[in-house]
């Protein structure tokens, strides 16, 4: 019997998270034997159904629809302003929540989550999402167990994906559920995916937050970006700025989110990257460049936050 699919269609949503979705689904469909593997329903709140019809697939509305689904997938969104697209999209909660209470399995992908775990659903369950959204969503949400290294969660029957071409490791571990490894298989030869790739953090950048009106975190921010590669202790750059060490890390961590040493950490790994993948010079001279006199402190930092080697990131992403 086919499993029955309710893809959400919201307001906001992402177009390449759609496709992506319904083109692995009915993948599968095509390479089951007999009967289809999945049923694929579309959903819309009756305030936004504007057309009938979407990829060919007839829109229902979550209103009218009593029908007890099988899946339920949260695409990505456009908007980086999450709490304006959960207010367009709150018709949608009680229904996930109706859903999930009826014994459907719920799956977000990439900024999706953020939807989902309105829905509180999430609450003390595992999680992913987008890895540069994470730092938004664990403020949104802090009960919910982020694991933003994660490529993909799976905590009961709620699933959640990171960005990009995480939904495809998603999706092809739904597959592989209902329909098997070696449709599974099949799937991720026809789209080219790596089913190796169990991190996300390879393709996360840094990207400083200046959206705040503490002027004396602004000047630290700007002390460490303008001078990381030569930076040796903090106490140096701070020691101009009128506050204590103490209340100027107190207020540094909660405007940005990380104490005033992980940031410079963030702006040098951010810079040897972009040597890595933009120049010719050695490892070692990389190092010199970032401000870091011992190679091995170097190479800890690097993998614990990129998640792989310097020479491995170079191969992987270098420019041509």
């Amino acid at each position: 019997m086919s499993k029955k699919v309710g893809l959400i269609v919201p307001h906001d949503y992402k177009l390449l998270s759609i496709a992506a979705i319904l083109e692995v689904f009915e993948t599968a469909n095509k390479l089951s034997k007999g009967d289809k593997s999945f049923e694929i329903m579309v959903f819309q709140s009756s305030e936004q159904i504007n057309e009938k019809r979407l990829f060919g697939y007839e829109v229902n509305s979550i209103e009218i629809s009593d029908e007890v689904l099988d899946i339920i997938l949260i695409p990505a969104f456009t908007t980086d302003n999450m709490t304006e697209m959960i207010a367009k999209n709150k018709n949608f909660i009680p229904w996930l929540q109706k859903q999930h209470r009826s014994g459907a399995e719920l799956a977000s992908f990439c900024t999706g989550a953020f939807l989902f775990a309105a829905s509180g659903l999430l609450n003390e369950k595992l999680a992913t999402t987008h890895v540069d959204a994470c730092s938004a969503f664990t403020k949104a949400f802090p009960l919910v167990k982020l694991k933003a290294e994660e490529t993909l969660t799976a905590d009961g029957s709620l699933y959640t994906s990171g960005g990009s071409t995480s939904t495809f490791h998603l999706l092809i571990l739904l597959v592989q559920k209902y329909c098997g490894n070696e449709i599974a298989v099949q799937i991720a030869k026809i789209f080219s995916i790596d089913l190796n790739r169990y991190k996300q953090s390879y393709f996360s950048t840094f990207r400083p937050n200046h959206l705040h009106n503490d002027t004396l975190v602004a000047m630290l921010q700007q002390k460490i970006e303008n001078q990381y590669s030569t930076i040796e202790k903090l106490e140096e750059i701070t020691k101009d700025i009128p506050t204590s060490a103490r209340n100027m890390t107190r207020r540094f961590k909660q405007v940005t989110g990380i104490p005033p040493i992980e940031y410079l950490q963030n702006i040098r790994v951010e810079s040897s990257k972009k040597y890595l993948e933009q120049t010719q010079l050695s490892i070692s001279e990389i190092i010199e460049k970032t401000g870091y006199n011992d190679p091995k402190a170097f190479r800890k930092v690097f993998f614990k936050m990129v998640g792989m080697k310097p020479i491995e990131y170079r191969e992987k992403f270098r420019v041509q």
